[in-house]
């Protein structure tokens, strides 16, 4: 089964196909994807790489957490899901009346 990372510190110049080649030193990337922002293709500095195995992807936080891509230092972690409900809401109730 897949396990998602989550990837940190990303450089703005660093691509979805660079940060799938630098995991690849850990093992089998099933996906790798750098977030941009919504209409433009500047990234938000961080990104998503899946791995083939939850062993695969432990050995690519214990390889990769700290080193350098681009210039940066990354911050690689397992990905935690996302909470139930999405969030977005700033409170409920009245408005400006």
């Amino acid at each position: 089964m897949a396990q998602k990372l989550f990837v940190g510190s990303l450089a703005f110049t660093t691509t979805s196909d660079s940060l799938r080649s630098f995991f690849a030193q850990s093992g089998t990337v099933v996906s790798a994807a750098v977030v941009t922002e919504p209409g433009s293709d500047r990234s938000r500095g961080f990104g998503f790489v899946e791995m083939s195995t939850p062993e695969e992807a432990t050995q690519a936080v214990n390889q990769l957490n700290g080193r350098e891509l681009d210039g940066r230092a990354l911050k690689v972690e397992i990905s935690k899901p996302k909470a139930a409900g999405g969030g977005g809401s700033r409170g409920g109730g009245g408005g400006w009346r």
